[in-house]
């Protein structure tokens, strides 16, 4: 776990701690009034015009089959599910082990045993749905992992996402999203780590496949991890139950044959996944985001 940094005891950074110190407090109340004050908090989110606009524009790309009262009703309940994240992120930093142990269930452990009885590391090849921080906290009490991270401007708040990341299983480490070497290495040592390509983190170093019907950039790595790393390809699922009745959690059979070799084909399989995944529960997926910023050469943006 990492070590405390004093500096962050200078009044500086005081009112950040009485923020998490709110945060915490809040994160105790019974996890059903959580879930109702998610719903009566959610229209808030508006007011960040735009990430709403992200996600509306999102829904309009990837959903053209909908009438526009349907994409409206998906839109007003992503906003209750980006409104959980608040609460569900306290849950997952604050709350102790036999609290979360009642919140959900899990199934396809045995894939992850199969792969530690051969001496194998996984990717855990997730998305970017809003019940990431939650997921992993709860994985953490039935398997062993690593998970990505991308620091915070906040320092006070950086330290508590690396710190409570750490504290989710036994010898978790938190890795870097650009340290290639470092998940090389945790693999080839066995470890799992939980993985998400589906972010547009620009086309240099990825491949336009689609997503939804919309070519979109994303990263090409997975293959090469997988590849250096003599590792499976896992992937893992986390969806939030409807009514305030907890967590699904799926670790499915690995990707057989995979890696191809083939660039293309490997990130569109990633792609594949991940798609069908997000359309389990399409309010459930992260749509707030600039998913499609990058274009092919010679495609317009798509976003205003």
């Amino acid at each position: 776990m990492s070590s405390f940094p004093r500096e962050l005891l200078a009044p500086r950074h005081w009112p950040s701690w009485i923020g998490a110190g709110f945060w915490f407090v809040l994160a105790q109340l019974p996890y059903r009034l959580q879930w109702w004050l998610a719903r009566a908090l959610a229209p808030l989110l508006k007011l960040n015009k735009k990430r709403y606009r992200y996600a509306r524009r999102n829904i309009e790309l990837c959903f053209p089959q909908l009438s526009e009262a349907e994409r409206q009703k998906l839109l007003n309940e992503n906003l209750v599910s980006t409104a959980m994240v608040v609460f569900e992120t306290g849950i997952a930093w604050f709350w102790p082990n036999w609290r979360l142990r009642r919140l959900f269930h899990v199934t396809g452990l045995e894939h992850a045993e199969a792969a530690q009885e051969a001496g194998e590391g996984a990717l855990l090849l997730g998305l970017h749905l809003t019940t990431l921080e939650i997921g992993g906290a709860l994985l953490g009490q039935r398997a062993d992992f690593d998970a990505m991270y991308r620091p915070h401007s906040n320092p006070v708040y950086d330290y508590l996402q690396k710190n409570r990341r750490e504290s989710y299983a036994p010898g978790t480490l938190t890795i870097p999203r650009d340290s290639l070497r470092t998940m090389v290495s945790r693999l080839r040592k066995g470890r799992f780590i939980w993985y998400a390509p589906d972010r547009d983190l620009g086309a240099k170093n990825s491949v336009f496949v689609p997503f939804f019907g919309v070519q979109a950039a994303t990263v090409s790595a997975t293959g090469k991890l997988v590849k250096m790393g003599n590792a499976r390809v896992i992937p893992f699922t986390h969806y939030r139950l409807p009514n305030g009745r907890g967590y699904e959690l799926a670790l499915l059979p690995p990707l057989e044959n995979f890696p191809t070799g083939d660039e293309y084909e490997d990130t569109l399989r990633v792609s594949q996944f991940m798609e069908s995944a997000a359309r389990e529960h399409p309010e459930q997926y992260f749509w707030a985001q600039p998913r499609f910023r990058s274009r092919p050469e010679g495609e317009p943006p798509l976003y205003s």
